[in-house]
C-alpha cells in the first residue's frame, strides 16, 4: 500500500511539472530558461548529548509563477547519549540517506504548499554500557510523504529562506529504541531552509 501511495505522488509531482506552462505571458522564453533553476535544500547541527547532522540539499525548477518541481538527496546521522550523573550509560544512533522528489504549489510568491515523496534508507544502533547488551538494525528501506506549508521570505534576486511545517504521512511507529519509523516521526514538524536562483 505504501508502494502505491508513493508511487502516485510521484507520478502526480512529475505530471505537474509536465503540463505547467505560462499561458499568454509574452515576456517569458518559451522552452528551458537557466534563470528558473534554483538549488537548496535544509541543512543543520547540533552537538553535545545529543549530535545531529543533516545535509540535504536539492534542486528545482520554477516552471511558472504559481508551480515548482525538483529532486533532492537527504543524509543525516544522529546519536544520543544517555547520562547517569557524568558517566555514559547508553548511546542510541543511527543514519538516513535517502532521495526524494518534491511539487510546491504558490497560491502567492511568498506562501506555498508542498508534497515531497521521500525513499529512505535507515540503519542504526543501541547500547547500554552497564549491561554491555546492543541491538542494531542492519537497515531498512522505509518511505515517507511529507505534506506541507511554508513561507518564501525573499533574499536577493532569485533567492530566499524557506521556513515549513510538515508532516509525514506514511509514518510507523518503530521497534524500541532501535529502529526509528520514519526520520521525522509522528508529530508536525518545523524546517529552516533556502533557495538560491541560478
Amino acid at each position: 500500500m505504501k508502494r502505491i501511495v508513493l508511487l502516485t505522488a510521484s507520478l502526480l509531482v512529475f505530471s505537474l511539472a509536465v503540463f505547467a506552462q505560462d499561458e499568454g505571458d509574452g515576456e517569458q522564453q518559451k522552452g528551458f530558461d537557466r534563470s528558473r533553476l534554483f538549488v537548496g535544500g535544509n541543512f543543520g547541527m547540533s552537538f553535545g548529548s545529543y549530535t545531529w547532522v543533516n545535509l540535504s540539499p536539492q534542486v528545482g525548477y520554477r516552471f511558472n509563477k504559481n508551480f515548482a518541481a525538483g529532486i533532492g538527496i537527504n543524509a543525516q546521522y544522529s546519536q544520543l547519549k544517555y547520562y547517569s550523573g557524568d558517566e555514559v550509560i547508553a548511546r542510541d544512533e543511527y543514519g538516513i540517506a535517502g532521495m526524494n522528489v518534491f511539487g510546491r504549489l504558490y497560491p502567492i510568491p511568498q506562501l506555498f504548499a508542498q508534497l515531497q515523496p521521500e525513499l529512505n534508507y535507515i540503519w542504526g544502533s543501541y547500547k547500554e554500557y552497564y549491561t554491555d547488551s546492543k541491538s542494531s538494525l542492519d537497515g531498512t528501506i522505509l518511505p515517507s510523504l511529507l505534506v506541507g506549508a511554508g513561507a518564501l521570505l525573499p533574499m536577493g534576486r532569485n533567492g530566499g529562506m524557506t521556513l515549513m511545517l510538515q508532516y509525514d504521512l506514511l509514518y510507523k511507529s518503530g521497534v524500541s529504541g532501535v529502529k526509528p519509523g520514519t526520520p521525522y516521526g509522528n508529530n508536525v514538524f518545523f524546517s529552516i531552509g533556502f533557495n538560491v536562483g541560478l
